[in-house]
């Protein structure tokens, strides 16, 4: 598609904020007003719309498909995306372990543990680990404590978190990336230690390699969102 419009601006709205293509807000891809709650994110979005050429490339849209999809597919049903995130912390990749003998594990328990231990410190939680690929359930408590904090989230950041938990195969990473000064480069090693431990002893194969870039740009784009989300407005 060829580029339609001169300027791309980030404009107060009803509610909050809109992207506006020489004076008219868009939409969502289901046509409902693309209206995000700050001007940080606003700006952001307006932005990816001045960086296109003369022909629009649908993939310079990281932010605007997200922001799309917290307003058409998680505001549209909240509760079928908290059951969804909470799927990821019933079957959360950093309480499984490799065999207690396995050198693997000591390398899960000096980078996942801490930041499990932590986040059980946050919420007052615990998570059951478990030794082998066999499901063991969280407890009762634990995720309900979890769904209680998800339904405090407005609908932005439930999108990201929807992303991060995907991408990282696990709640606990996803939540930690929401803090303020996250690194998301850091929790994506986090996330991809077994694939990471996996390339070392076999060494790193160039297609996995480039899957591997993707994942982690698209887990850099949705820490980032969050992070816009979280911007106090103006």
């Amino acid at each position: 598609m060829k580029r339609f419009y001169k300027n791309a601006a980030a404009t107060a709205a009803e509610n909050g904020w809109q992207v506006t293509l020489d004076g008219r807000g868009i939409k969502t891809a289901m046509g409902a007003p693309q209206v995000v709650p700050n001007q940080t994110l606003a700006h952001a979005l307006a932005a990816e719309w001045a960086a296109q050429g003369e022909e629009i490339e649908p993939a310079g849209f990281v932010l605007r498909d997200l922001a799309d999809y917290a307003i058409d597919v998680v505001r549209a049903d909240r509760d079928a995306a908290i059951a969804n995130l909470l799927r990821f912390a019933e079957s959360d990749t950093l309480c499984y372990r490799a065999d207690p003998e396995d050198a693997l594990f000591k390398r899960q328990q000096e980078v996942w543990e801490p930041l499990l231990r932590a986040a059980e410190a946050r919420h007052g939680i615990h998570f059951q680990r478990v030794s082998g690929i066999i499901h063991r359930p969280q407890p009762s408590a634990t995720l309900d404590t979890l769904r209680a904090y998800l339904e405090q989230q407005d609908d932005f950041t439930l999108a990201a978190l929807t992303t991060l938990a995907s991408l990282a195969a696990s709640l606990t990473v996803a939540i930690a990336a929401l803090a303020e000064g996250a690194e998301a480069e850091t929790l994506w090693n986090v996330a991809n230690l077994e694939e990471d431990w996996q390339a070392e002893l076999w060494g790193e194969d160039t297609l996995a390699k480039e899957r591997r870039d993707l994942r982690a740009a698209e887990f850099a784009n949705a820490v980032h969102f969050a992070a816009l989300t979280r911007k106090a407005g103006g």
